[in-house]
Parts: C-alpha cells; structure tokens; sequence
C-alpha cells in the first residue's frame, strides 16, 4: 500500500484570541470560517487544557492497553447493546475494509432507554463499560469530556458568528444532553504501513482530537491529495462532520481523512473526542449572508451514505456498518432492515 502526500500544512488557530479585544476574536472567527470552509480541518492552540491533563489522559490510555488481554476483553464492545467498551485490533471496519487499532469507546453516561416505541438510535443510549482493573480510568476521562466540551461549546459560537447567525443557534441542539464520545486509540506498528483507520467523514458536528507527541498517521483529504497532519506539541487537530456540512448547505467542508499504520516496532497514541447533538435533535438549517450563500456547494449526495439532519440517525448508521458483529449479537433486526 503506497501513499504519495504532497503537503504538510493545515492552518493554525489560537483560540486564546477570543480573550482578546473584538478585533482579536472577530479575526478568530473569520479563520475559523476559513479553515473549514477551505480544507474541513486545522489546528488548535490556546485551548486552555493544560499540558499536565494531557499527559495524564496518554498515561492512562497507556495503562489501559498495557492491561492483560482478559481484561480489556471484560469490557468488550460485544458485551454493550450501546456500542461502548473495548474493540480487538481487526474488530472494527471502515469502509467495510478492517481497521488496524484497538480502541475503548467511552460516551457519555446515561441510563438506557427501555421504551419499545422510540426511535432505533435511542438503543445507543447508555452506560460505558469501565475496567475494573484500571478503577481511575473513569474520573480521568470524565475531567476530559468536561474539558474538551467547554471548547467545543465555545467553537460553536464562534461558527455561529461567523455564519451570521446569534451565538446561541446551535444550543438547542445540544442541550444539557450532548452526544459526547471519547476513543482511546492505539495504532500497532505493521510492515505494509497499511490501514490503520480507512477515509471517511465524521457522521456528526466536531471532533477534537489529540494525538501522542511526535507521531503521525493522520492524512486529510483536500483537493484530490492527501495532507499530512502529524501531531503538533499541545494542539487537538480539529475537523467538523457532515452535520455542519448539512447545516450549512455545504458551505462548511466535512472532509475525507484516515491512518495510516506506524512502522513495525512503533505504536501511535490517539485520544479523539466528538461532540455531537442529543440523540433526537435535529441541526438547524443556518441561513447564511448572501455572500456566503453563493459559495455554499450543496450537502454531498451519496447514495451509499446519504446525511439526514437528526443526529441519531447518522450515528446509527455508522455504528452499524463499523460494528456488525456487535450489531448481529443485539440488534439483528436492524441490520435486516438496513440498506
């Protein structure tokens, strides 16, 4: 499997200039329409998440898969009707080709919800599945969903602003009840540096990812090329799904991006978060600036994975195709009923 990418540069946003004067954050808010509309994804510095919590999340995403087999596997993904818990390496598909990673999903914790007439994504309401042999693992990461949030609430409304809308657009569509999912991902090192996770788009509105020191892997698609997105010291790499895509008429750009294995002997580290609506929400439609309205290239049409505005239908969607061994063990009546 070769690769041939041609750049290495994603933009770099400070997002400490929204503490600045209005000129200082109205120039935030232009760079951040800019790099999403331009390429999909950028840099974040200036998040305010200390360097101490991010090593503390590495270290215990290191713990965790430095624990014995039996007892990641006590978590496994097959065990949780919700999609939560550990994956094996091979477990997981994108594009219906295996992904080269173990992972442990952690998404927001909730009670399940037990009425037969709700819609079929609300079965992915529920608890985590925590390690009882790695007891911190729990408080490590709720700190973090609690983190990353509040940046990830304050990116919304600065898009806000700069699509013209109030900052407080997107709100309703999150609530008090987030669709927040936190990976810890590692990547194993193989010969053919083949796929570690294959090109796809998010299926929601943000994701933060925070990526090990020193490591690459990360390629994003734009203009036909892919970009190499190594991690920079401190910064989360940020892209936006295809619900930002939907929201706005496809001005914003949810962009194509995949991993792509270590060398044999290395591993690589990767802490992504998504922040997406409740379940049952629907994005909201912005209607933008006539001058931004002319640029708008329309939500992609694709038969194959076709975009609907409510949040849960997305997700369902993904998770089905990513997870059908799970899926075949507590939901086989949707995969009969699935395109």
């Amino acid at each position: 499997m070769t690769h041939a990418p041609v750049s290495t540069s994603l933009p770099v946003l400070d997002m400490s200039m929204l503490d600045g004067d209005e000129a200082s954050a109205h120039a935030f808010r232009d760079a951040l329409r800019a790099a999403t509309h331009d390429v999909g994804f950028f840099y974040l510095v200036g998040h305010g998440i200390p360097d101490d919590v991010t090593t503390r999340a590495f270290a215990t995403a290191e713990q965790f898969f430095a624990l014995p087999a039996e007892d990641k596997q006590g978590v496994e993904m097959l065990r949780s009707p919700h999609f939560r818990g550990y994956t094996r390496t091979g477990g997981e598909l994108t594009g219906g080709q295996v992904d080269w990673r173990e992972q442990i999903d952690i998404g927001a914790e909730r009670d399940r919800v037990d009425d037969p007439g709700a819609p079929a994504y609300m079965r992915l309401e529920g608890p985590n599945l925590w390690p009882t042999a790695l007891p911190g693992l729990r408080a490590v990461f709720a700190d973090w969903e609690q983190r990353c949030t509040a940046v990830a609430r304050r990116l919304m409304q600065s898009w806000a602003l700069s699509l013209g809308s109030p900052a407080d657009v997107f709100d309703d569509t999150f609530g008090d009840r987030p669709s927040t999912l936190i990976k810890l991902v590692r990547y194993p090192g193989r010969e053919d540096r083949g796929q570690g996770v294959g090109a796809h788009n998010d299926p929601g509105v943000l994701t933060l990812l925070m990526i090990e020191p020193g490591k690459g892997g990360l390629q994003v698609e734009h203009d036909g090329a892919w970009i190499e997105a190594p991690a920079v010291p401190g910064a989360f790499v940020v892209n936006i799904g295809e619900l930002m895509e939907f929201a706005t008429d496809g001005y914003l750009k949810a962009t194509m991006h995949r991993v792509v294995s270590p060398p044999p002997g290395e591993t690589r580290l990767s802490i992504p978060f998504f922040f997406n609506p409740a379940l049952d929400s629907t994005v909201p439609r912005i209607e933008l600036p006539s001058e931004l309205a002319d640029q708008a290239r329309g939500v992609t049409q694709d038969p194959h994975n076709v975009i609907s505005g409510t949040f849960g239908d997305n997700l369902l969607k993904a998770r089905l195709r990513a997870h059908p061994h799970v899926a075949a063990v507590h939901h086989p009546d949707l995969l009969r009923s699935s395109p």
